[in-house]
């Protein structure tokens, strides 16, 4: 129940980014089982900005070199390169730090959607900082 007291905690804090005008999995926590679908709301969020921030980047690097394809594909397929080792390091953190929960119950899944939720938000900013003025 600890780890429960924790993560609803954690899932209230990732909860917060979402704009106050629109209602969220994470509006009021008070059970396990809000607790465990606020954080597969969080992954999913933070799987989809980091999406978009993957996808802003490959976007200015082609308007930083806007007539130079062969470097606009080398960048592109060394940040795809690059994603492709962070997911598996995000991966590889996450059952690091999930393995006290039982996998197959809701408790590693929350533990686990939380962990991906948590790298993803950082790794959107580091990809939102690359190429900025």
């Amino acid at each position: 129940m600890k780890s429960m007291a924790w993560l609803v905690l954690t899932a209230i804090a990732l909860g917060a980014h979402a704009g106050e005008e629109e209602s969220t999995p994470c509006d009021n926590v008070d059970s396990d089982q809000q607790g465990y679908a606020c954080a597969a709301y969080n992954k999913q969020t933070a799987e989809r900005e980091l999406k978009a921030a993957f996808d802003d980047l490959i976007q200015r690097i082609r308007d930083q070199y806007p007539d130079e394809g062969e470097k606009v594909e080398a960048l592109t397929a060394r940040f795809q390169a690059a994603e492709t080792l962070w997911t598996q390091v995000r991966d590889a953190d996450c059952k690091v730090e999930t393995y006290a929960e039982k996998q197959g119950t809701k408790a590693f899944q929350a533990a686990w959607d939380t962990c991906v939720a948590q790298r993803s938000d950082d790794r959107s900013e580091y990809l939102q900082s690359i190429g900025q003025q």
